[in-house]
C-alpha cells in the first residue's frame, strides 16, 4: 500500500508545487533543488502514453493512454483534466492503473477535448485534484510531443 501512497502523494504536491508557483512544465524545481515535473510520451507496443511527472521515476501526476484509432483516451492519475467524464475502470479492457496498482477509476476524455487541444495549442491545462482546479504548463517542445501524441492516437490516422 505504501509503494504506491508514497509516490502518488509526492506527484500530487509536486504539481501543486510547480501550479503555485506559475513554473508548470519549466525547470523551477532546480532553482529550488527539487526534482523538475514534465511532460513526456512513450510508446509499449502500439501503446502510446502521455505521461506528466517527474523523468526516469515512478512519480507521476497524470498519465493518458490510447491505441492508434482511438477517438478516446484513457486518463489515470493523482489530478484529472477538467471536463473529463469519470467512468468505471473495465479490468478486462485495460491495464491496471500503474500510479494506484488498479484501485483507481480512470477517466475516458476524448482526443478533440478542449484540455488536449488546449496542451497542445497553447501549453496548458486545467486538472482538477484534490487542492482544486490547477493549471500544468507545456514547453514549446513539450506542446510538440503533446500534438504528435495526438496525431498518433487520432481515428484519422488509423
Amino acid at each position: 500500500m505504501f509503494k504506491v501512497l508514497v509516490p502518488a502523494v509526492a506527484a500530487l504536491g509536486l504539481v501543486v508545487f510547480a501550479a503555485q508557483s506559475g513554473a508548470g512544465a519549466s525547470p523551477a524545481g532546480t532553482a529550488m533543488g527539487g526534482p523538475v515535473m514534465g511532460w513526456s510520451v512513450h510508446h509499449e507496443g502500439a501503446l502510446a502514453k502521455l505521461a506528466y511527472g517527474v523523468a526516469n521515476t515512478d512519480q507521476l501526476a497524470l498519465m493518458v493512454t490510447c491505441m492508434p484509432g482511438d477517438a478516446s483516451a484513457v486518463v489515470y492519475g493523482d489530478v484529472q483534466p477538467e471536463g473529463a467524464r469519470p467512468a468505471q475502470a473495465d479490468p478486462a479492457a485495460q491495464p491496471a492503473d500503474p500510479l494506484s496498482g488498479g484501485a483507481a477509476i480512470e477517466t475516458r476524455i476524448t482526443l478533440s477535448d478542449p484540455a488536449l487541444l488546449g496542451l497542445a495549442r497553447q501549453g496548458r491545462m486545467a486538472v482538477r485534484g484534490e487542492p482544486g482546479v490547477l493549471q500544468i504548463a507545456a514547453t514549446p517542445d513539450e506542446r510538440r510531443l503533446v500534438a504528435d501524441f495526438l496525431a498518433y492516437c487520432s481515428p484519422v490516422r488509423a
